[in-house]
């Protein structure tokens, strides 16, 4: 397996971990020379 194929599939596994936790908020991904190098997450608590 190639390794960029690699860091997208790491990747995609981090984000789906990420979303499936968060309730409301934003999931940002750092792209440099085509590999995902960081991922951010930005998440909002809401108040009633």
């Amino acid at each position: 397996m190639s390794t960029r194929k690699d860091n997208l599939e790491t990747a995609l596994e981090n984000v789906k971990k990420i979303v499936s936790s968060m309730k409301y908020g934003s999931v940002t991904l750092i792209i440099q020379d085509n590999y995902i190098v960081q991922i951010e997450k930005n998440e909002k608590i809401r108040l009633k």
